[in-house]
């Protein structure tokens, strides 16, 4: 079997039209005509993906983070980004990224994941971008969904502590009523927050908001910050799924190197 069937497959899930015009989805670097040996899932592609890509014998490396984002000049070992695509050129392994297609989808996306982690109901798009026509899937931004019971503001934070197994959530002054609607944003989401307070949630759930930002819930509903890796952590679960639906004649693997740049005291 080779790289680019299962590729096709991937493309035919989670298609590829799906990504924001920034973006830069789908193959990176490689050759999809190679025979697939193995498959690594990763969030992001650093060097030591590739090194575990070869210990475990895979020949292509699935990451949620496209490795090239913007303008690339050079290509050296000045920096992570041209040490891990010449290590990558150099030992034929592939690399290719599902990014906000997947972020887009409200089906195995990103932001339905942490809404079924937390056991959410009725979830739904918090920002649609269905088209008209029938075929289409189901995409957007973000996502709400219900708790079952409600629950006190603290109550609510530590639970999505533990569920995303963080060290740190940053959020908004607690503001004295329950949270039941929570919207919820993987990776990026303060340009989702006016939606979410339109949407009547109690808490938005998201990640990369800077000091200003907070200022713009303004009393009106509560942020939690975990952190972009924290709320893209489960993203690797979601590749994994959709491939071993379909393949099971060749290794699928997690990966077990935490990549997350981000440490805490």
């Amino acid at each position: 079997m080779q790289i680019k069937e299962l590729l096709n497959y991937l493309e035919l899930s989670v298609p590829l039209k799906y990504q924001e015009h920034y973006d830069n989805s789908g193959m990176i670097c490689g050759d999809e005509n190679t025979e697939l040996s193995g498959v690594l899932i990763c969030i992001d592609s650093v060097e030591g993906h590739i090194d575990e890509a070869l210990k475990k014998n895979c020949n292509l490396i699935i990451a949620h983070h496209p490795l090239i984002f913007g303008e690339v000049k050079k290509i050296t070992t000045g920096d992570y980004i041209g040490r891990t695509l010449m290590k990558a050129i150099r030992n034929n392994i592939a690399i290719y990224a599902m990014h906000t297609n997947l972020d887009n989808m409200l089906h195995n996306g990103v932001s339905e994941k942490i809404a079924l982690k937390l056991g959410l109901l009725e979830i739904s798009l918090l920002s649609s971008k269905t088209g008209s026509n029938s075929d289409e899937l189901p995409i957007g931004s973000g996502v709400t969904g219900q708790l079952p019971i409600p629950m006190d503001e603290k109550e609510f934070l530590h639970f999505l502590k533990n569920t995303l197994n963080t060290n740190c959530i940053r959020h908004t002054r607690l503001l004295g009523k329950a949270i039941q609607k929570v919207a919820i944003c993987g990776g990026s989401g303060v340009f989702l927050l006016k939606n979410a307070i339109q949407a009547n949630a109690d808490v938005y759930v998201s990640a990369d908001f800077k000091y200003h930002d907070f200022f713009d819930a303004d009393g009106k509903i509560l942020v939690a910050d975990t952190g972009h890796y924290e709320s893209e952590q489960f993203t690797v679960e979601i590749i994994y799924d959709i491939i071993t639906k379909r393949f099971s004649n060749f290794a699928a693997h997690l990966t077990e190197l935490n990549s997350n740049p981000i440490n805490y005291l």
